[in-house]
């Protein structure tokens, strides 16, 4: 008997494959998981027929489609006026998480420090535990899910390495400025330290605000990784396609990780993209509105609820304060409560935390879903008391 010892040994099933499975077998509505429910563009489905039908249905170049990346090119320069080489700066990849893993691979090393603020996307942590570095975990300050920044200026030695932002934040909603930018920018400008910036919901961005890339900033164009997403952005997550943006000298890296991670995306799926962003420049455009109007629409169906929430900022995601119901429940129990009494499923805040506040009370709703959905999960939540 051979003997096996797991490189993530505390790794068990995802909370998202858990909540998923208790609302099939409860036949629960399901505003778990980040996705939508309603269908993508027609036109993307057709671009995306007419792509494998014209042959795209081998290899791409390990880098991705040059059509594809020079739509991304273009986003930047039109929304940031960022000018960027889609040959040297741009890697289109298999979904953002695959890049998200390839840039922590690609600088971090064994004992290297990672600063990660919680709550944080869970595939953060696992990626620098499987290359020896070491993540270490700041709590953003609730409600607004700010960043303290003695906090980081405490937390950061010689070992750092790495600095990871999500903006705009899963599963917070919350969006950084562009004083925090000004703020890391003071803490690591003199230190060998690289910006691993999350950028996948840049498009779903409310009340006029506006998404800040860490590309914007001189001081950080040669020493940060943007990722991206095109699942999130054209309601295509199974799609599994992203990006990766970075200076000439920190692609070449990523690349030589990259290449042996995953080698490319799918063929057909990035020409189909590409086609449509060209033919159909008002998708992203309309993007922020089309979703705002369902934070909002899920927002005023809360009225007269005994939740309690702050507007989402950014992402498909809102969180709820459910302490005035169900204080003795933490929010694990909370979510197996709604799913087994009410039918309806969420996601705990707490497995986003390396260590949860005790007295966190909130859950993640998505709603990335249609308004009957939206309207269906209200109905419900209002009868929970």
């Amino acid at each position: 008997m051979i003997e096996i010892h797991s490189k993530l040994p505390a790794q068990g099933v995802t909370i998202f494959s858990i909540m998923t499975a208790m609302a099939q077998r409860l036949n629960a509505l399901n505003l778990s998981q980040g996705f939508p429910d309603f269908p993508a563009p027609p036109d993307l489905l057709e671009a995306l027929s007419q792509a494998t039908l014209d042959g795209f249905n081998q290899y791409a170049s390990g880098d991705g489609l040059l059509p594809l990346r020079e739509q991304v090119a273009q986003l930047f320069s039109k929304r940031d006026a960022i000018k960027l080489d889609p040959i040297s700066e741009i890697t289109i990849t298999p979904g953002a998480t695959i890049g998200i893993f390839s840039a922590i691979q690609a600088i971090i090393h064994a004992g290297d420090e990672v600063i990660i603020f919680d709550p944080s996307y869970d595939s953060y942590a696992p990626s620098v535990q499987l290359v020896g570095g070491k993540a270490i975990h700041i709590a953003l300050n609730a409600p607004e899910f700010s960043v303290d920044w003695n906090q980081v200026k405490d937390a950061i030695t010689d070992k750092t390495r790495m600095v990871i932002v999500n903006t705009p934040h899963n599963p917070t909603g919350a969006i950084w400025s562009c004083q925090d930018w000004l703020n890391l920018i003071e803490l690591i400008q003199d230190k060998n330290i690289v910006v691993l910036s999350d950028e996948v919901y840049e498009h779903l961005i409310y009340d006029d605000a506006k998404h800040i890339s860490a590309l914007t900033f001189p001081e950080l164009r040669d020493r940060c990784f943007v990722v991206g997403s095109f699942g999130k952005t054209f309601h295509v997550t199974g799609w599994k396609t992203g990006y990766c943006i970075a200076s000439p000298e920190l692609m070449k890296v990523f690349r030589q990780i990259y290449q042996f991670a995953n080698f490319c995306g799918v063929t057909p799926i990035q020409m189909a993209l590409a086609n449509y962003m060209q033919q159909h420049p008002e998708h992203i455009d309309g993007l922020s509105s089309f979703y705002q109007q369902k934070r909002d629409l899920f927002i005023s169906g809360l009225e007269g609820s005994k939740f309690s929430l702050i507007p989402s900022q950014g992402t498909f995601f809102q969180n709820v304060d459910y302490s005035a119901i169900r204080p003795d429940l933490n929010d694990v129990e909370m979510c197996k409560y709604l799913a087994e009494e009410h039918k309806i499923v969420a996601i705990p805040v707490s497995v986003f935390y390396q260590q949860a506040p005790e007295n966190l009370r909130l859950i993640r709703f998505c709603f990335a879903k249609k308004d009957e959905t939206l309207m269906q999960a209200c109905e419900i939540l209002r009868r929970v008391f």
